[in-house]
């Protein structure tokens, strides 16, 4: 099962991690001590969904939707 991200999950980060996002807003894990990363938090286990995931809908040629962190839905236009 999947978490969303939040300022608790990374404040409970041990000292050598970090973390990242990917272009397509999937949470990453860093070990900056061991050099690894992972998918999965390294205190609770669990993946984290950030909401910034695109949506397929019925939009407008050009047109995306988006989520923030907060859960606040947007569109994007190319």
């Amino acid at each position: 099962m999947a978490a969303d991200l939040n300022l608790e999950w990374i404040c409970s980060l041990p000292r050598s991690w970090t973390y990242g996002i990917t272009r397509g807003g999937r949470v990453f894990f860093i070990n900056e001590e061991a050099k690894s990363t992972t998918w999965l938090h390294p205190v609770t286990g669990e993946a984290v969904v950030t909401g910034h995931r695109r949506q397929s809908t019925d939009l407008p040629t050009g047109w995306e939707e988006a989520y923030t962190f907060e859960g606040a839905r947007y569109y994007i236009k190319w």
